[in-house]
């Protein structure tokens, strides 16, 4: 029990020794300015994810579900474009990121982007929403967030304090330092079941919620498309929620707060439509 108690101090001492509490967004009009627990570097953390994201896309592109429709593909990308034009106002980094947008073709309910910008939609998430523009850019929208508050190194840095930080901190260290094939794949694997094992905590899921609200709204996308899309998800799946709402809680809660912050936005998605109006 001393070891294990140890152990605790030794791993707390050390995030906090390497991390420092700060928010990573600049807060927008929907407010989100929270400090951040960060234990590892952003570059550890893209590094990881990016080996996830070609692993990933290789085994897609090897069961041929990789990009399969050029149209669903051109109107993914197009609504991400836009989307990716408006980073800038909550990180003027995110403009430099590698921004990558892919589909695949999977009937799961899901969508994802990965830390440094790498967006994956799965075509399950528009044939079984029948998902509008608007709709699908509120989804993706929401996902972008995550990336830009970087969500993703939160939770890492969370689970490497809970546990055993020290053994997770040497894996990403050694990943990042060599080229070899062991490293990467265990990098690769860490990065998956971080990125997407680890549930996102309800502030986090609310702080995506109302960035990607602004960030649609900014590009011209109808803010009120995010009661529709997540009403739609909620009544996906029956009792089981689908794969993307197990790690995306959703509530009348959830609803109750995008009522409350759609009128904050509603200005920016005016001026956003203005000139094509005239």
């Amino acid at each position: 029990m001393k070891f294990k108690r140890l152990s605790i101090l030794i791993i707390s001492a050390l995030a906090f020794q390497l991390s420092g509490c700060a928010t990573t967004t600049k807060a927008g009009v929907t407010g989100v300015e929270r400090k951040q627990l960060m234990m590892f570097s952003e570059k550890q953390v893209e590094s990881m994810s990016l080996k996830s994201y070609i692993q990933t896309l290789k085994t897609a592109n090897d069961k041929k579900t990789l990009n399969t429709d050029p149209a669903v593909l051109d109107r993914v990308r197009k609504i991400s474009n836009r989307l990716i034009a408006q980073v800038g106002y909550f990180r003027n980094d995110a403009q430099t990121w590698k921004w990558e947008v892919n589909v695949e073709k999977n009937d799961e309910v899901n969508a994802y982007c990965m830390p440094g910008g790498k967006i994956m939609v799965f075509t399950g998430l528009i044939d079984k929403l029948k998902a509008t523009d608007d709709e699908l850019a509120a989804v993706i929208g929401h996902e972008i967030s995550h990336a830009l508050r970087e969500h993703g190194r939160e939770r890492m840095s969370l689970a490497a304090i809970q546990n055993g930080g020290m053994a997770l901190l040497s894996a990403i260290l050694s990943s990042s330092k060599s080229g070899a094939a062991g490293p990467t794949v265990q990098a690769a694997a860490m990065g998956s079941q971080l990125f997407f094992a680890l549930p996102n905590s309800r502030t986090q899921e609310t702080e995506a919620d109302r960035i990607g609200l602004e960030l649609s709204a900014r590009a011209g996308f109808q803010p009120e498309a995010a009661i529709s899309l997540w009403t739609k998800m909620s009544q996906q799946g029956g009792k089981k929620p689908p794969q993307f709402m197990s790690t995306h809680p959703s509530d009348e809660t959830r609803l109750a707060d995008l009522k409350t912050q759609i009128p904050k936005v509603m200005p920016l998605y005016e001026q956003a439509i203005a000139p094509q109006s005239r």
